[in-house]
């Protein structure tokens, strides 16, 4: 799980599992795999990192690996 924020700035929480793609509009649109969307105020680069860091958590990535 990630946490991110609306645009409103309400955070919450997500199930990175679930994400599809990450794509800049300029906002950041964050596209699940049931294809919902979610807009939020970080940027793919911040969502890419945070699900990098989920990963590693799971120990399914190596420490080493950067993104």
């Amino acid at each position: 799980m990630i946490k991110l924020s609306r645009l409103d700035g309400e955070s919450f929480i997500l199930n990175a599992e679930l994400i599809k793609y990450v794509e800049s509009r300029p906002d950041t649109f964050i596209t699940l795999i049931n294809n919902d969307r979610v807009v939020v105020t970080e940027t793919p680069d911040e969502v890419l990192g945070r699900v990098i860091e989920y990963h590693r958590c799971k120990r399914l990535l190596p420490q080493e690996m950067t993104g």
